[in-house]
């Protein structure tokens, strides 16, 4: 069976598209999102190449498009290996989320835990200050930074 030519994806769409019942979904992790260049694979198993102009990065539930318009791409926030951070203490949870900022860890933040990436020094760190700390695959949404523009652009699910 021969093998299809990669999907090429070059523009953003500012709304959902009219066909978006077709449209592929494509997961990507936090990271992943930040590049607008190079090969990706389609939940289905499509190749893509994103060939996307600067700007920021890709937002979960944003729609991407190749240059005809026919072939509709909806980005989605895949499931990475996250700690999530908890507390009975809401002023524990703040300081914790002070000294990973401190360290430039990327955090997803709710108001009653703590989302970051893996990292066995800062599970056992946390642990030292008394939080709880629970290893699960969940999609990550980190915080956008102080220097990325706008600011917060997710939504943040109640579950989890």
């Amino acid at each position: 069976m021969p093998q299809q030519a990669a999907i090429v994806l070059v523009e953003r769409q500012a709304s959902e598209p009219p066909s978006a019942a077709t449209a592929l979904e494509l997961p990507l992790a936090a990271d992943q999102r930040t590049s607008l260049r190079g090969h990706r694979r389609s939940a289905c198993g499509r190749d893509l190449l994103l060939q996307l102009p600067r700007g920021g990065p890709l937002l979960p539930g944003e729609w991407l498009c190749s240059a005809n318009g026919q072939v509709q791409v909806r980005v989605q926030a895949a499931a990475e290996p996250v700690m999530q951070v908890r507390s009975a203490d809401p002023l524990a949870l703040l300081q914790a989320a002070y000294h990973l900022g401190n360290r430039h860890v990327a955090m997803e933040l709710h108001a009653d835990r703590l989302l970051l990436l893996q990292d066995s020094v800062l599970a056992d760190l946390l642990r030292q200050r008394g939080l709880e700390v629970e290893l699960l695959e969940l999609p990550f949404q980190p915080e956008a930074g102080a220097y990325a523009g706008s600011g917060h652009h997710h939504h943040h699910s109640p579950s989890a």
